[in-house]
């Protein structure tokens, strides 16, 4: 029997005891929230809120609360998003029990690490805001219960019915919204005690290095978290086994007399589950060696959240790397044996935007990538098995982060004899080791092009929407796709030089080799994106929405998001447009630097 469990709790969670009628949002996504308020006409100002996990970072869910008024929150896993069908609650199987609750962080951090620290290291020297100014808290308290918990509440709501099916989770409840409660509990009200405290403490990142031999001054990073929620079974331990694993590899080469060409880094972060802190706070205050010698940083959180599939999230300048790599692993699945992990991976998750290639998804946050990535410009990846999302629509996985993510589940259910652990580390320890030792970075701009080709097409399709408006206010998008053309062309003409490199010049090499490092600092705005300074990428970003989503030209997306419900039309098209000229800018200006050096 294990007492010293942390128990669940919201962490960064307001202090307070309020009460109030209860009413139940959904997901407490923002269409949940125009719903109620735009079409059911129900006000939660002074209410406590109750919505289930899923679909979206929580943070989002405490922010939307927030600003609808709502003056507490109460976070629940319903089992339509947190069990498995014809699965048993842990120890039996692998879904979560009644009585298992998500912990983790509330913040909307948008980026910034340490909250009292925005944009600096949080050294012993640092300055701090005190804790009014910090960024991100929320001002509400939240906290977070099992669906035998929710159960009760949710049983005897009153108010509307459910809009539609979408609103109905699968326990035996109306999922009524409520206001309040029915018949003899009409008189009753919710009522939250909490009281958490923060304080500052000291974290403690665990860094190791092996000097490259030819370019000791271009870094590859391997990084992933340390600290985990109660026992972390899968987030991180299954991912920090995996980086142990390749430190000890890449320790047995160097043994031998091996050196890579480039630099390795290697890093156990802290406070990954406070908000991405350890990682944010390193790179902060390491940013001028990082922005000057950065090549990639390759993720390493949880390697398993499924047994069915490779998943991958990647800058499009490693897709090449990623194809090429996977060809040359044996697939551990079922029924692909003596075939490569490409073909397992191809086949059980085809790409829907590119023919005869695997599915990559964009990369969003919700981990330590982020400063890497949206602040700084270093080309970022990720790899890990997963579950078939095809089929398998229950949230993460459905013990996250609750005391039933153990060690015992990952053994019994999830990888009984670790091949996918084990092809997971040939992945991220492959990846870095193509990206340190390949004479010619393994990036390829041709997939860079391709892609921003197919975000245009996205963002442009969104604004098909609102053709009169674009007409009314002049909004075209012929200089983005202008631009996009102009990096293509300068992508393909990049591609043909490099063919056509002498190899054995270090000068030339060095010097394509920076074009192609440099080029992913090249989508970065010095300026951020508008009220997310430290979201920097003008291509990608973490979703306003959801955090755990990426975003593509997130500037002018989140410029035209919901633009029909602003007061001034015209000041918000003229945002628009504004974004449209930020983005055809950087795409012109990144092409530049792909240019032969005259």
């Amino acid at each position: 029997m294990v007492t010293d469990v942390v128990p669940p709790y919201s962490a960064f969670s307001a202090q307070g005891v309020p009460e109030g009628e209860l009413v139940y949002v959904n997901y407490g996504r923002t269409e949940d929230f125009f719903k109620l308020k735009r079409e059911m006409g129900i006000n939660c100002t002074g209410k406590i809120v109750i919505a289930r996990y899923g679909k979206i970072f929580r943070g989002n869910k405490v922010k939307n609360a927030e600003l609808a008024g709502a003056k507490g929150v109460i976070l629940y896993s319903d089992p339509a998003d947190y069990c498995a069908t014809g699965v048993d609650p842990f120890p039996k199987g692998w879904n979560l029990p009644g009585g298992g609750a998500q912990r983790g962080n509330v913040l909307n951090l948008n980026g910034a690490g340490d909250p009292l620290t925005p944009g600096y290291p949080a050294t012993e020297y640092a300055y701090r805001y005190e804790e009014a100014r910090a960024v991100g808290l929320p001002k509400i308290p939240v906290h977070p219960i099992g669906y035998n918990d929710a159960e009760q509440f949710l049983r005897n709501m009153g108010g509307p019915s459910p809009p539609d099916s979408s609103w109905k989770g699968s326990l035996n409840v109306s999922y009524n919204i409520g206001p309040g409660f029915i018949n003899s509990y009409s008189t009753r009200k919710v009522k939250m005690h909490v009281h958490s405290n923060n304080k500052v403490t000291r974290i403690y990142n665990v860094i190791g290095t092996i000097r490259g031999a030819t370019e000791p001054d271009r870094f590859i990073i391997l990084g992933g978290h340390r600290d985990s929620w109660v026992f972390g079974g899968i987030d991180p331990q299954s991912g920090a086994a995996v980086v142990h694993e390749i430190v000890r590899s890449y320790g047995k080469l160097k043994k031998e007399g091996w050196r890579p060409r480039r630099t390795m880094i290697f890093a156990s972060w802290d406070a990954e589950e406070f908000g991405l802190l350890g990682s944010t706070e390193w790179a902060e205050e390491n940013a001028k060696l990082l922005q000057a010698r950065g090549v990639a940083y390759i993720n390493a959180d949880s390697a398993v959240e499924g047994n069915y599939t490779l998943r991958i999230d990647c800058t499009p300048l490693m897709y090449s790397l990623v194809y090429n790599l996977t060809k040359e692993i044996p697939s551990p699945d079922e029924g692909f044996e003596g075939k490569s992990l490409y073909e397992s991976w191809n086949e059980k998750n085809p790409s829907t935007e590119y023919k005869d290639v695997p599915r990559i998804n964009k990369l969003g946050s919700g981990n330590d990538f982020e400063v890497f990535f949206q602040r700084i410009g270093i080309a970022s990846g990720r790899a890990r098995y997963s579950k078939n999302w095809r089929v398998e629509k229950y949230s993460n996985y459905p013990v996250y982060h609750s005391v039933y993510e153990t060690y015992e589940i990952v053994e019994r259910f999830y990888d009984p004899t670790f091949k996918n652990h084990l092809t997971v580390a040939k992945v991220r320890g492959g990846l870095v080791f193509e990206l340190a030792d390949s004479v010619v970075l393994p990036f390829d701009c041709r997939y860079y092009a391709e892609a921003l080709r197919n975000y245009a097409e996205i963002v442009y399709n969104v604004s098909k929407n609102h053709q009169t408006e674009m007409t009314t206010y002049s909004v075209s998008f012929d200089s983005l796709f202008s631009a996009v053309k102009n990096f293509s062309e300068a992508a393909t003409d990049f591609h043909r030089r490099l063919q056509q490199a002498d190899i054995n010049n270090p000068v030339t090499i060095r010097s394509l080799n920076d074009q192609l490092m440099f080029l992913e600092r090249a989508f970065i705005d010095p300026l951020g994106l508008p009220g997310r300074p430290f979201y920097r990428h003008i291509v990608f970003a973490p979703s306003s929405h959801n955090k755990y989503a990426g975003e593509s030209f997130p500037g002018i997306y989140d410029a035209m998001f919901d633009i029909d419900h602003h007061e001034d039309q015209h000041k918000a098209w003229e945002e628009v447009k504004r974004q449209i000229s930020i983005a055809t800018f950087t795409v012109q200006a990144a092409a530049g630097t792909l240019k032969e050096v005259v």
